[in-house]
């Protein structure tokens, strides 16, 4: 079997979040969803944050085309509101 994307091989390290995690309309609450999955179940090895931002951007990554303008419009605010609630720039 050969995989079109790589991406459909790769695995997370530790538990994944739920897919629907992300569908929200609200940013903040995306962003407050992932913050909170990510300080209690997200890697070891890298900073609750940092986890975080990986979910978001993987999610992001993997929908590629499929993913509509304003669902990426939606989970890149998300990422702005996860670097403010993590006292990021």
């Amino acid at each position: 079997m050969v995989l079109r994307h790589w991406s459909r091989s790769a695995a997370l390290p530790g538990p994944a979040p739920s897919e629907d995690l992300f569908l929200g309309p609200d940013p903040k609450r995306i962003a407050s969803a992932v913050k909170a999955f990510a300080e209690t179940r997200g890697g070891l090895r890298t900073s609750p944050f940092r986890s975080a931002m990986s979910m978001l951007t993987f999610h992001i990554n993997r929908a590629g085309d499929a993913l509509s303008p304003e669902r990426r419009r939606i989970l890149e605010a998300a990422k702005d509101e996860l670097r403010k609630a993590f006292g990021r720039k």
